[in-house]
């Protein structure tokens, strides 16, 4: 039987309805950051500016320690993902293809793990940096945010490992490779959408992760960019031109990130749910 006409355009229209609440901010940030000031703060809202400033962007990137910051935030982020993804390749692994007692209650355990609200654990994070000397250090941040991201990633890659029939990984072995080498050739090349899915989702978490540099970093030059854009404001005032400035910067690598991987990443994180 043929489908109703509301049947085939109610799920369009609420696909549009939704869109438009997603991107609409984003539009606006973006727009906000490129106008003049008397635009922004003109009575009647300017939706499409017929001029366009660079200003604000500059007054942004001339702010004290912003490259400074820039750096602390890649390399933090960077950092946090490969580590989470080399802990991550072979704890799947083990989980996929071992048979081994406590087997199911370490999946149960990363599962919880990944509900927790690390939030909670802030004070005790920053009791334990303490005691071992590392505030204001980039190493802590780097490590729980591998942790953060490590129980998705696990389960997500643990999903792909178990996708791959033992026949192939059995031939290679047969073939003379070893257990590990087998992995390498064999199994880890199928795991890029997997890999692809993880890293955007560590990626996007370390990015924008606020409360521990804000508990652990009170020096100024081993902050990242979150606390930073959270004092732009602070120091600029009522210059909202600069602050969504910033704010666009401070997006644009998630964006553009997205924008390369959205295909592999939304198949890598569907498929390595369901399967195993």
């Amino acid at each position: 039987m043929k489908r109703s006409v509301f049947g085939r355009v109610w799920p369009n229209a609420t696909a549009g309805v939704l869109f438009a609440g997603f991107v609409f901010p984003v539009y606006w940030m973006f727009a906000t950051a490129f106008k003049p000031t008397g635009d922004i703060i003109a009575e009647s809202p300017v939706w499409f500016p017929a001029d366009v400033t660079a200003g604000h962007f500059a007054k942004a990137v001339d702010a004290d320690h912003f490259w400074t910051l820039v750096l602390n935030s890649v390399t933090v982020t960077v950092s946090a993902v490969l580590l989470s993804l080399v802990i991550a390749l072979f704890a799947a692994f083990a989980l996929a293809r071992m048979r081994f007692r406590g087997r199911r209650g370490f999946i149960v355990t990363f599962m919880l793990a990944q509900m927790a609200p690390w939030e909670v654990m802030v004070i005790a994070i920053y009791m334990l940096v303490r005691d071992n000397d590392l505030l204001d250090s980039l190493v802590p941040l780097t490590v729980f945010y591998a942790i953060m991201v490590l129980p998705l990633t696990i389960l997500t890659l643990r999903g792909y490992v178990a996708a791959v029939p033992k026949e192939l990984e059995e031939s290679a072995m047969v073939d003379g490779c070893t257990r590990t080498q087998a992995f390498v050739r064999v199994i880890f090349p199928l795991l890029a959408p997997g890999l692809m899915a993880t890293s955007l989702f560590g990626f996007i978490t370390a990015w924008n992760e606020f409360p521990l540099v804000l508990i652990l970093n009170k020096d100024i030059e081993k902050q990242t960019l979150p606390l930073w854009l959270s004092q732009f404001q602070t120091a600029f005032g009522d210059d909202w031109g600069a602050t969504m400035a910033a704010s666009s910067l401070f997006a644009l690598p998630i964006l553009v990130l997205f924008i390369f991987l959205q295909r592999k990443a939304v198949s890598g994180l569907t498929d390595g749910a369901v399967k195993g």
